[in-house]
């Protein structure tokens, strides 16, 4: 043995004994797929419920969790923090349940409720909103790679996917069982195939980025196989699977056999776009007036047809000779012929061929100008018959099988690559995930059945990590790690648990009561545990410096979408409609790639919550992005806490979030009238959840002054004002607006339209002044240089604009703040 060799050898040992598993007897790695028995790690072995320890602090255990908790901090001579103010609970509370800030009502409710069930009334009421579901939704598509586009160089838009979103939100409300949650999403298509919301949850699957211009369909057929594999894998065994897909893993007894044959399952998953998003009497209806808008059409679509024709052959031609010859031949083969491997080469090659007609117009549009001009006086004939065609339903992103029960072989791989195929396997399970558990596989007339037979085994009570992930998970989203803090990896290279007999604990309850994920929740929800203050303590940090046991709750930044949905709510501008398709808020004019963004046009859009914004694998939202978002190129396991100055300047230098707290302002004044100490009090109130001591507000005054005297020397400058919100405009304005719309449309006008109105009305009021021979100069030295109408009315009012843009800027530096931005 050389020198180099002894030193790697005595390092890998090393790592071996520091493991997850370090208990564990090293072994060295199997060579073959049989894989010796041998004990298994923690992780692998069955679930069994533990007895509940015994502690000395019998009175702060108010559930078995704290009991577990407990045990842990008073072996190592530690006692739990003090229990939270109600105030702070309600904040971080309804933060976990909602990604939201509770309103000051909200909280001096909890805060004044004195019944003993105060606190299971709240959590109570916060898990029976739907937006419980929008929160914890989007906990769960962060697994999922979910996107609304395909990713890689084209990146283009999956018009349907968000139909899958709107499905786990959903999920969530109605607190559907967990196990079948999963069966839903591996294999809704074959276990319901007649049920449209089982079919979209398998946009699970279909959420994997592509490459609709991919030339090797082969190479893509195997990415797109070890994708769902990995995926699979990871989400929902906590399990590195795909280290043995080039050998056998290193670290994990799974060899390279069993990779493949637990890829066995998904060989024959293909996905389509087109499945109606409607079925029964409503499609058939569909097609009815489908069918009369055809006929009538007929002469005229059948010409444009003509016209494209040839264009589109040849673009079809280019397309084939792009492809390598192995694509090739599955793609030009007769259909009698076509086996499992070659339909799903040509049903991939259909999707890559989507677009053709619209690729076909505009070749037409630059190389025969003569064509293209015939093709649209077809088209606006054709526009004349928009009156009896019927509205598309809409269509399901889902996996399939194509219809057919056989599936494509299956090969070990040499060194992973797809070419090089070794021994055929069969659809199986590792042996260190199952034991010696045998599938039952069970095909259909159109389908395999092979993800039916793996749902229902992860979906298993005996699965030994299934629970015990998923609870992990939940575990790491409250407290910021989870007990097992590698939450996708409860391998030996993972974390070691902390408190195993805990996982074991709430995975063996989790399944007794129903795979509720409610139930789960409400339960860490209402422990002692949960309920602790967050303040740090030296006598802790000096035993247990990171907080692992648990000695008092976790501080934690907000991410992304609590921050900017926390912000909208507080300004009063959050909009609360739910689902839908994905929309596209306002961004930043200086942002690259703005092709790819096109702002929404309803302007109630621009203030949805962030899990209804597009997501745009390769131009995601800005403001999310810099507070470490979900990347959706890959599964995404644990939401990062970085701190970068672009945090800072993405919010303080952000003209977006400046409008926000214009109307965060605007909504204090109204609220709290014209006392600045009330304002103050009213602004921490809505931010902060408590009311501010008596050095803050003294500071804040103190701003308020300082600002004000800038505030005048820039307007004198004729720098615009940035008054609040409404300021300048009379109540009663505002009442006579509410009163007009509600005669004319039967309810009173949103704060755009508002907006508009006042707007027209400066403007009528600016032409008036004009026509009357008002002079522009004589109050010049009245009003601020800005010279609109709303600075007229401000003076009128006596109100001080200099100062009323001094607040805007002091509610923008408390909105701010960390205080603001972290959840305590």
């Amino acid at each position: 043995m050389t020198k180099k060799t002894a030193i790697l050898a005595a390092a890998l040992g090393l790592a071996a004994v520091l493991s997850f598993a370090a208990d564990e007897p090293a072994a060295p790695t199997p060579t073959s797929a049989s894989r010796p028995d041998a004990k298994k790690a923690w992780a692998y072995q069955p679930v069994q419920r533990p007895a509940v320890p015994e502690v000395k602090n019998k009175a702060w255990v108010r559930s078995p969790v704290d009991a577990f908790v407990l045990a842990k901090l008073e072996a190592k001579n530690l006692k739990p923090s003090p229990e939270a103010d109600r105030a702070t609970f309600i904040r971080r509370a309804t933060l976990d349940a909602w990604g939201l800030i509770p309103t000051p009502e909200e909280v001096k409710a909890f805060v004044n409720d004195k019944s003993p069930k105060a606190h299971e009334k709240l959590v109570d009421r916060l898990l029976a909103s739907p937006r419980y579901g929008e929160r914890q939704g989007r906990r769960w598509l962060d697994l999922t790679r979910y996107a609304d586009s395909d990713g890689y160089n084209a990146d283009g838009t999956r018009p349907n996917i968000w139909r899958y979103r709107d499905y786990v939100i959903e999920a969530f409300n109605q607190d559907k069982p967990f196990d079948r949650f999963v069966k839903e999403q591996l294999a809704g298509d074959e276990l319901w195939p007649d049920d449209r919301k089982a079919l979209i949850a398998t946009g699970f699957l279909r959420n994997f980025p592509d490459e609709i211009n991919a030339r090797d369909l082969n190479l893509k057929k195997q990415e797109v196989a070890n994708d769902l594999t990995d995926t699979v894998g990871s989400v929902f065994l906590g399990t590195t699977v795909g280290c043995a897909q080039c050998h056998d893993h290193k670290f994990d007894k799974i060899s390279q056999k069993e990779y493949y044959q637990l890829q066995a399952f998904f060989v024959n998953a293909s996905w389509r776009d087109d499945i109606p998003a409607v079925g029964g009497k409503e499609y058939a209806e569909y097609q009815a007036r489908l069918a009369k808008w055809e006929e009538a059409t007929k002469s005229i679509r059948e010409q444009q047809e003509a016209i494209l024709k040839p264009v589109i052959d040849k673009l079809e031609s280019d397309r084939l000779s792009g492809f390598v010859p192995e694509t090739r031949v599955s793609i030009t083969k007769p259909e009698n012929e076509r086996n499992a491997y070659d339909r799903w080469i040509y049903h991939r090659n259909l999707w890559t061929m989507s677009g053709r007609t619209r690729n076909a117009v505009n070749q037409l549009k630059t190389k025969d100008k003569d064509g293209y001009a015939k093709y649209e006086k077809l088209s606006e004939e054709l526009k004349k018959f928009d009156s009896i065609k019927p509205r598309d339903p809409g269509a399901i992103s889902a996996m399939t099988e194509l219809g057919h029960a056989d599936a494509p072989p299956t090969y070990v791989l040499f060194k992973g690559i797809y070419d090089r195929k070794l021994d055929e396997v069969q659809p199986g399970l590792p042996s260190l995930l199952a034991g010696d558990t045998k599938v039952d596989i069970q095909p259909t007339a159109t389908s395999s059945g092979r993800r039916t037979a793996l749902a229902n085994w992860i979906a298993s009570g005996s699965n030994p990590l299934t629970a015990r992930v998923f609870v992990n998970r939940q575990w790491a989203q409250f407290f910021g790690q989870g007990i097992v803090d590698t939450v996708s990896d409860f391998g030996r290279q993972g974390s070691k648990p902390t408190n195993p007999e805990l996982v074991d604990w709430l995975a063996d309850n989790f399944v007794k009561d129903g795979w509720s994920v409610k139930k789960l929740q409400r339960q860490i929800f209402l422990s002692s545990t949960y309920r602790q203050a967050s303040a740090a303590r030296s006598d802790a940090q000096a035993v247990d410096p990171t907080n692992k046991l648990l000695w008092a709750f976790p501080r934690q930044r907000l991410d992304a979408e609590q921050i900017r949905d926390s912000l909208l709510a507080a300004s009063g501008l959050l909009e609360e409609k739910i689902g839908g398709p994905a929309v596209f808020p306002p961004i930043p004019v200086n942002m690259d790639n703005r092709n790819a963004w096109t702002t929404s046009e309803n302007p109630h859009d621009h203030n949805r919550r962030s899990v209804y914004v597009f997501v745009r694998r390769n131009t995601p939202y800005p403001l999310l992005e810099t507070f470490d978002w979900a990347n959706p190129q890959i599964v995404h396991n644990k939401r990062e806490v970085t701190t970068t100055a672009p945090q800072a300047l993405a919010l303080i230098n952000s003209d977006l979030v400046f409008e926000w707290s214009k109307a965060l302002a605007g909504r204090v004044i109204r609220e709290a009238g014209s006392s600045e100490s009330a304002q103050i009090d009213r602004l921490f109130q809505i931010l902060y959840s408590r009311a501010p001591d008596a050095s803050e507000k003294k500071r804040l005054t103190a701003f308020l002054d300082a600002q004000e005297a800038i505030t005048k020397q820039q307007l004198a400058a004729g720098k615009k004002l940035n008054a609040p919100e409404g300021y300048g405009v009379a109540p009663e304005l505002n009442t006579q607006i509410d009163k007009l719309f509600q005669v004319s449309y039967g309810r009173g006008a949103d704060r755009f339209e508002k907006a508009a109105f006042l707007q027209f009305l400066e403007k009528q009021q600016e032409k008036k002044a004009k026509s009357a021979g008002a002079g522009a100069d004589e109050d010049a030295d009245d009003k601020p240089a800005e010279g609109t109408a709303i600075a007229k009315k401000a003076a009128s009012s006596k109100l001080n604009p200099a100062r009323a843009a001094a607040f805007v800027d002091l509610v923008h530096a408390v909105a701010n703040s960390n205080e603001f931005t972290y959840r305590f």
